[in-house]
Order: structure tokens, then sequence, then C-alpha cells
């Protein structure tokens, strides 16, 4: 019996804690309430430059998150990442002051200079990426670790 309980016991502190929203009382807002929201996030699409100045985000999942991509106009860019789309709940996607609530994406082009806001909650742990398609740069993408 002894061996059991202890076989059990390691089993469950073998495994990774589990992440929890960032505030304790989600209140009528649920996960979208304003205690349960992480820092925003910018990325920026320019010909020749960076998509970020940070290679990589922690996310925490069930946290609610802000991404801003600013296109600069200098060139038709895209941004793709479909396994990063699939491991969120997006909320909304604003451009133009024009809120859309999209099921799914996989990319956002930009054919001229705007900034487009997207709004979600991280739900599916793991590593994914953001990238501009067809590059191959390491700072041409930017990877969102879900914990």
């Amino acid at each position: 019996m002894k061996r059991i309980f202890l076989a059990s016991l390691m089993a469950v502190l073998a495994h990774p804690a589990l992440a929890a929203p960032l505030c304790d009382d989600l209140g009528f807002a649920g996960l979208l309430a304003s205690c349960n929201r992480g820092e925003p996030i910018e990325l920026t699409l320019a010909s020749g430059q960076p998509l970020s100045k940070e290679g990589s985000y922690a996310l925490q999942s069930g946290a609610y998150y802000k991404i801003f991509i600013t296109a600069d106009g200098s060139a038709e860019l895209a941004i793709s990442g479909p396994d990063f789309f699939r491991a969120i709940w997006m909320n909304e996607i604003v451009i133009n002051q024009i809120e859309v609530r999209p099921m799914a994406i996989d990319s956002l082009e930009f054919d001229a200079a705007g900034t487009a806001e997207l709004s979600f909650v991280a739900i599916k742990p793991g590593s994914h990426t953001l990238r501009i398609p067809g590059s191959t740069g390491g700072s041409q993408k930017v990877t969102f670790n879900i914990q």
C-alpha cells in the first residue's frame, strides 16, 4: 500500500505545475478581466528590419494578451503562424477601428502602412512561431512559449 501511495505521489510531483490565471478573482468579465492581462506585445513589419525587439515571449495559458502589429509600408509583407493561431482563442482583430471576430486565421498581409491589434487568450501550451513567410532569418520570426 505504501508503494502505491509513494508511486502516486511521485507521478503527481513529476508533472509541472499548472499555470493559473494572473488574478485570483476573475469577476464578471472572466478571462478578459483587467487583472488577467499580460503586457502588450509589439511587432513591426518593415523591409530588412527585425520583427521584434525580443526573440521570444513567455505567455501564460489562460491569460489575455494584445499584439500590436505595425507595418511601415516599406514593402508588402505578411505575418504567418497557423500553429500559433490554433493555440490561442482569438477575441478580436482591430484594423482601422473595424473590429473583426474571426473563427480562425492563418496570416495577415499588409499592403500599406498600418496597425492591426490582435487580442486573444493563450490556450495551448508549447512553443509557437509567427514569421514573415518565405524568410529564413532568425530576426524575421518571433516565438511564443505558452506555459
